[in-house]
């Protein structure tokens, strides 16, 4: 029998993307009155990846033997964040060459059935290991050290700009000396973005007698993402709609202004950042009840981050996972005959 890798990552709850289509379960007659999914987008992963026969403690000793490190791809059919970050940063230079010479990428399909051997006694299907790992974010990117622990995860889609310094925090072993939060203050780039005001943006500094549900948005001065936040995802009216329900503040993760968090604990959003270990700007944490419920830490269009709000806001995390709710979503709307774009 194959025994269950008990692999523990410090890592908070993450989101999950599946991109679900109930067209075939559908009949000739019903289908012309319900809505449609599109935004998906076929892709293929590079052929210079390793082709692995995923004995993830062989491929391990392999890279190490060319002074490499096992980077593990998490990837979902038709993902359109997938296929952007493939595009972006493994089939183009600089990063295309600077990856091929320091890591042994190895793709795995979160929903796949090929059997992945993390040590001798301990292997798993492709989809049980990524429901064991909770991926639930595609692309998901898992760094492995030597010994086959876990170095760095990076959940979702991260834009050249973002991902170039992970990859030298990982391949330069900086992360024996300090944590990637660490490294990126270090090795900050020129200032990027010039913060924008916005409305639903509240003058809150003490969060722990907030009772309506609280959006915490974390931007800074090198935050690429942030002028697609503001210019596509803040200005929709659904998003707009959905916000309504949440008390949002928007915080400087370089500040060291005095804050209180949710649990009353004094700190500034530059300490908050760093405890909440949120690498990703512009990064969104939700809050219900003074408590973390989830969180957005990597690049997400308006479908997807319209849903997370909703999720929140209407309770449905009490008793669903975002992954059913999101299935649940999606087939209400469907049934109503309104389309669903993944990547608008």
């Amino acid at each position: 029998m194959r025994s269950i890798i008990k692999l523990i990552l410090p890592l908070p709850w993450l989101l999950v993307f599946y991109f679900i289509s109930f067209s075939h379960s559908l009949s000739a007659d019903t289908k012309s009155s319900l809505g449609k999914v599109s935004g998906g987008m076929a892709y293929s992963t590079p052929d210079w990846f390793k082709e692995s026969f995923l004995d993830i403690k062989e491929d391990i000793a392999e890279a190490e033997q060319a002074n490499k490190q096992v980077m593990l791809f998490f990837h979902l059919e038709n993902c359109p964040y997938c296929a952007k970050m493939l595009e972006d940063s493994f089939t183009k230079e600089p990063l295309k060459s600077y990856i091929q010479s320091h890591f042994d990428v190895i793709a795995i399909n979160i929903r796949g059935d090929r059997e992945v051997a993390l040590t001798e006694d301990q292997s798993l299907l492709e989809k049980e290991l990524a429901k064991e790992l909770k991926i639930q974010y595609t692309p998901t990117i898992l760094f492995l050290d030597a010994t086959n622990k876990p170095i760095q995860r990076l959940n979702g889609y991260r834009s050249p700009e973002q991902f170039e310094p992970i990859l030298k925090f990982v391949a330069d072993k900086a992360y024996q000396k300090q944590t990637l939060t660490e490294y990126l203050d270090k090795n900050a780039t020129q200032a990027l973005y010039e913060f924008k005001d916005n409305n639903l943006f509240q003058a809150i500094t003490d969060f722990s007698s907030i009772k309506t549900p609280l959006a915490v948005i974390f931007e800074d001065q090198r935050c690429k993402d942030c002028e697609y936040l503001h210019t596509k995802l803040l200005t929709r009216e659904d998003v707009l709609q959905e916000f309504k329900a949440f008390s949002v503040v928007r915080l400087d993760a370089s500040s060291s202004n005095e804050i209180i968090d949710p649990n009353g604990n004094k700190t500034t959003p530059k300490a908050w950042a760093e405890a909440l270990a949120l690498d990703y700007r512009p990064g969104m944490v939700l809050f219900d009840q003074g408590k973390e419920v989830t969180r957005m830490d990597g690049l997400l269009y308006g479908y997807h981050f319209r849903e997370l709000l909703r999720y929140v806001s209407s309770k449905a995390y009490e008793s669903l996972g975002f992954h059913p709710y999101l299935g649940k979503r999606q087939a209400e709307l469907l049934e109503q005959g309104i389309n669903i774009n993944m990547s608008e």
